[in-house]
């Protein structure tokens, strides 16, 4: 996922990027571009030993801090592992420990998996970054004509398509396939002018991975592990629920909740939408694997000797397209499912992840060899807090507690999110059949709410789950959808029965009462 564009969503259904990517913006996060004693030139041996001996108690200390119950972390040093090791336990509460073998879903890195293959796709002349969706993929289709005209390949990986941020996501939740998702995007009515804004988005991701399976004429899936995973020989790499759920040593995933962590069942019935969303957060992997794919990144598309998508295309997929930050000194943008930041002495490239209960970091520096990766058991912002660090203490940089920043912003972050109270004197709701019906939106599909044993319940999704609405006040309900509290409002016709009915899914989303009509 969900790191940092805005508000994120809870933890239960986090869409990959995790904390807010603006944070670091607002909190002063960028490093100015300025002059000054900086230190570009490796640490000599005994200097890079001190610098992970450092590092390795922060990351320790971040652990505790943060309550992440395991984590593992590598770290790439002139095409070589220099560091790798596992953290905490796979399961709070348990003894099983997280190696540097433990399998973690790597959530929003593995859009720039599909970055790459895109980047195969230009260097074999099958498509070129400047080509009109449309006239690629007939059955691609924006709410505006003339988006639908504009809208190139580069575009669909550059977060700036002119919808509000993760708009659509809770399809995938709902069990929608990736084919209903696409579909859908004519439906959503955009919130700012196309290219003007950037707004993180899963979505694009599956139109790229269907150009990917036309153009080549196998799935995702298949051209992942031939393409990349093979040649890198990330062997136990998968992109899949199945390859997630059959590997032996593999991490819980984990929420907090009230304070209390909590691992997620391995029978939760909401594992699959990370894997229906898989184009852009579906890959699991271990740290040594994603050592092999920083290798890729800094060695400028080659690896051990052999170019696997040329210097030109890789250098496409890292440099800047949408603005995410207008502050002088505070500039951060989206590249093609990457980020370029400034930092000291040179840019980062980097990408977090996070899915219903990992969290990941990926973050290297062009021209320096050197390259960080951090996997995790629980949503907190420590992977990109340890990944700063790092880069800090290997260049010498100013001294800065990235952890103990994250930390006070998730503090005040806790303090705005708070549940609105129900009102003192709650108006009761109307005779409960007033709103029983089917309710239709062209995106989440039908809903029904039936009247049962002086409640209300609600069916929803592909398999259509069932929630129970709790009364808030007067046609506003409240529900608990997979683990995050969500609001219900009915719209009360002049006959005195619900009309329409709008839920909090990815914002706001309308639903028009079908079938039978109020009077009748």
């Amino acid at each position: 996922m969900a790191l940092f564009p805005g508000k994120a969503r809870p933890s239960a259904t986090g869409f990959f990027i995790v904390v807010t990517l603006l944070a670091f913006l607002t909190a002063g996060g960028m490093f100015p571009v300025q002059a000054g004693a900086q230190r570009s030139e490796k640490p000599a041996p005994e200097q890079l030993k001190k610098i992970l001996a450092d590092f390795e108690r922060y990351a320790q200390q971040g652990q505790k801090d943060w309550q992440v119950p395991g984590m593992a972390i590598a770290i790439v040093a002139d095409d070589k592992v220099v560091f790798a090791k596992g953290f905490g336990v796979k399961k709070v509460g348990g003894d099983d420990k997280v190696d540097e073998h433990t399998i973690f879903q790597i959530g929003s890195t593995s859009k720039a998996f599909t970055a790459a293959l895109m980047a195969m796709l230009m260097d074999e002349k099958l498509l070129a970054w400047q080509d009109r969706v449309v006239d690629r993929l007939d059955q691609f289709q924006m709410f505006d004509p003339w988006v639908t005209r504009e809208f190139q390949v580069a575009d669909l990986m550059a977060q700036h398509s002119g919808l509000r941020p993760y708009a659509g996501d809770t399809q995938a939740v709902l069990g929608f396939d990736r084919a209903h998702i696409i579909h859908s995007l004519r439906y959503l009515k955009p919130v700012s002018s196309f290219r003007s804004q950037y707004a993180y988005q899963n979505s694009f991701f599956l139109v790229a991975a269907a150009l990917v399976e036309k153009y080549t004429g196998k799935s995702w899936e298949d051209n992942l592990k031939a393409r990349i995973f093979e040649p890198l020989g990330m062997s136990v790499t998968t992109a899949g629920l199945e390859g997630f759920q059959q590997a032996k040593n593999v991490t819980f995933l984990h929420q907090k909740t009230g304070g209390k962590v909590e691992a997620i069942p391995a029978d939760w019935p909401y594992h699959h939408w990370v894997y229906t969303y898989g184009p852009a957060g579906g890959i699991n992997s271990n740290i040594l694997d994603m050592t092999k794919w920083l290798r890729l990144q800094l060695n400028q598309g080659k690896f051990n000797g052999k170019q696997l998508i040329s210097e030109a295309n890789l250098n496409f997929l890292q440099t800047p397209k949408t603005i995410m930050g207008t502050d002088p000194g505070k500039m951060m943008y989206y590249c093609e499912a990457w980020l370029h930041q400034p930092f000291r002495p040179h840019p980062l490239i980097w990408h977090n992840g996070g899915t219903s209960g990992n969290k990941t970091m990926v973050a290297f520096m062009p021209g320096t060899g050197v390259g960080i990766v951090v996997l995790s058991n629980l949503i907190t912002e420590m992977p990109e807090a340890l990944a700063f660090k790092f880069f800090d203490l290997y260049f010498h940089n100013p001294p800065r507690d990235w952890s103990k920043e994250g930390l006070e912003r998730m503090k005040q972050a806790g303090a705005q999110d708070k549940i609105p109270s129900r009102p003192a004197s709650p108006a009761p709701p109307l005779p409960l059949e007033r709103y029983a019906g089917a309710y239709s939106n062209p995106v989440y599909g039908q809903i029904t709410i039936t009247a049962e044993q002086g409640k209300l319940a609600m069916l929803l999704g592909v398999h259509r789950h069932k929630v129970w609405l709790q009364p808030f006040d007067r046609d506003s309900f409240t529900f608990t959808w997979p683990s995050d509290l969500e609001v219900a409002v009915f719209s009360i016709g002049p006959d005195g029965r619900a009309l329409r009915l709008s839920l909090s899914l990815d914002g706001v989303a309308e639903f028009e009462r079908v079938g039978e009509k109020p009077g009748d």
